[in-house]
């Protein structure tokens, strides 16, 4: 009896994507870890079924989620004591996911100057195709900020350390 799980004798071609691995049995990730993989294995059809009308959990396709990825939010939750966290491929990505998610047509959020240019063209021209204001303050003074606050502000925004600057906002004073 064959020492693999193929239906038939896999070629060469096969033997050059499969051989010498398993696919991990708790995860179904079918790239060795670091779980680099964007595909899984489904035990059956109907598990595929009920993993892709997320009846079931498990893995689908690594833009959905990956075991890496699960483990790594699972570890920001924990050390940040939340109940889960959502990790993006960048911190673009992360700044949209965040900003988008409270604010939203007709909205606002308060900037400081002090930015790196491409979170700079991310606020001045991304967020007004989605009809999200962005108000820049000159520096990062908590004065500068509670002028520009309005009833539809939702958001105060600084990056500390801060590029090109290099200065340290006063997270706290400006929280206040």
């Amino acid at each position: 009896m064959a020492s693999h799980k193929f239906y038939k004798e896999p070629e060469f071609e096969t033997l050059q994507l499969h051989a010498g691995q398993e696919p991990d049995p708790t995860t179904n990730a079918r790239a060795v870890p670091i779980y680099s993989s964007t595909s899984y294995v489904f035990n059956s059809s109907q598990h595929g079924a009920d993993l892709c009308s997320l009846r079931a959990f498990g893995n689908i396709y690594s833009r959905i989620g990956n075991p890496t990825a699960d483990v790594f939010e699972k570890r920001i939750a924990a050390l940040e004591g939340g109940a889960a966290a959502v990790s993006a491929s960048s911190g673009q990505a992360a700044q949209f996911m965040a900003i988008s998610t409270i604010a939203g047509v007709g909205d606002n959020i308060v900037s400081t100057s002090y930015l790196y240019g491409g979170t700079y063209n991310q606020f001045k021209v991304l967020f007004k195709k989605f009809g999200i204001g962005v108000k820049f303050v000159p520096g990062d003074s908590p004065e500068a900020f509670k002028g520009a606050i309005d009833q539809n502000t939702k958001a105060l925004y600084v990056e500390s350390i801060s590029n090109p600057k290099y200065n340290v906002a006063p997270i706290p004073e400006i929280a206040k």
